[in-house]
């Protein structure tokens, strides 16, 4: 009996060995194998050419850096007076490190923070994922957003389904850009607004699909008037000016004011300087470029195009201003009272 007790205490203390050998092999391998790790990646850095040395203090330093800037946006969120801290400091942390997985910078982080009325970070997070997905970069995020922050206080299931109309209208992979900077109200205007317009380019003024995307594209500011004031402009361009489809779509034509065009145009046309072609195309005279009659300055449209001086331009445009006013009536009136004045003189 006391040689089998003899045995069970060496088998119990060899059992102890045994494991505490194990355990200490196994710390010695995972140094091991963290040492290889950590000797590794500056090894395979420095072959790209960078040194070991400068590589590994850089490395340091931008995780130090990423770490402090996510966790001192996120206390600048926290700090906000009025923004829910519910969600807790994790949230806010992921929320940011969300914006900056999507490309925006810690300046633009901070820029988006400043709007007033502040959105929720969870708004925040959503209005500018469906920007980005739409296809702007941060940087016009940011200007957007601070130009009109009311978008950030639009449901997300509202943007959602604009975003998706906007996509069908082919106002995506950065077309949307120049659009918001010149019509941010393209994401809170009736939708039946916008569907007005674009029955007005498409019904009513013939252009095809592809050119009332490029229309929204070039000439924003379409979504702001009138449809029936847009189809009589369309109107003069085409059958007064004789201006094909595709060159009123070059030419931005839509974004100049129906008063701009009248008075150049008309001018133009009383001094002999311009004259709507034929059917056949064909003019006697050489009608200068849309350019240069519509996107050039006053005064360079007096020196270059018209040829003629600010004075007559002035009195021109004073006068068209009252045949306007008057319109056909007054006209009539007139023709109608040097009529009788003549019956008059004749009986």
């Amino acid at each position: 009996m006391a040689a089998l007790g003899r045995q069970v205490i060496d088998w119990h203390r060899l059992m102890r060995l045994t494991w505490a050998t194990i355990a200490r092999q196994t710390s010695h391998l995972r140094e091991q194998r963290m040492t290889v790790v950590s000797l590794l990646r500056p090894l395979t850095t420095a072959s790209r050419g960078g040194s070991l040395k400068e590589l590994s203090c850089v490395t340091s330093r931008k995780y130090m850096q990423e770490a402090e800037c996510r966790t001192d946006l996120s206390q600048c969120l926290l700090e906000k007076p009025g923004t829910p801290v519910d969600r807790g400091a994790l949230g806010l942390e992921a929320i940011t490190t969300s914006l900056l997985d999507m490309g925006f910078s810690d300046a633009h982080i901070r820029e988006l923070l400043s709007i007033q009325p502040r959105p929720t970070p969870q708004q925040l997070l959503d209005i500018t994922s469906e920007l980005i997905l739409l296809g702007l970069n941060p940087e016009p995020v940011c200007v957007v957003l601070k130009k009109s922050p009311q978008l950030l206080k639009l449901p997300v299931k509202q943007m959602k389904k604009r975003s998706t109309y906007l996509r069908k209208l082919g106002l995506g992979e950065g077309k949307l850009k120049s659009v918001l900077y010149c019509c941010p109200e393209i994401f809170t205007m009736r939708q039946r607004d916008i569907n007005d317009i674009v029955r007005v380019l498409r019904e009513k003024c013939l252009f095809t699909v592809q050119q009332v995307t490029e229309i929204l594209h070039r000439c924003p500011y379409v979504l702001r008037e009138d449809p029936g004031e847009l189809e009589y402009k369309f109107q003069y361009a085409y059958f007064r000016m004789g201006i094909k489809h595709l060159d009123v779509v070059k030419t931005e034509f839509l974004k100049y004011s129906i008063t701009k065009i009248k008075q150049r145009h008309i001018y133009l046309e009383r001094l002999g300087r311009y004259q709507t072609p034929d059917k056949k195309g064909q003019t006697q005279v050489l009608n200068p470029s849309l350019k240069d009659i519509f996107r050039v300055s006053e005064a360079e449209f007096l020196a270059k195009t018209a040829c003629s001086s600010v004075e007559e331009f002035e009195v021109f445009k004073k006068l068209l201003a009252r045949e306007e006013e008057e319109g056909p009536e007054g006209c009539t009136s007139d023709s109608e009272e040097g009529t009788s004045s003549g019956e008059d003189a004749g009986d």
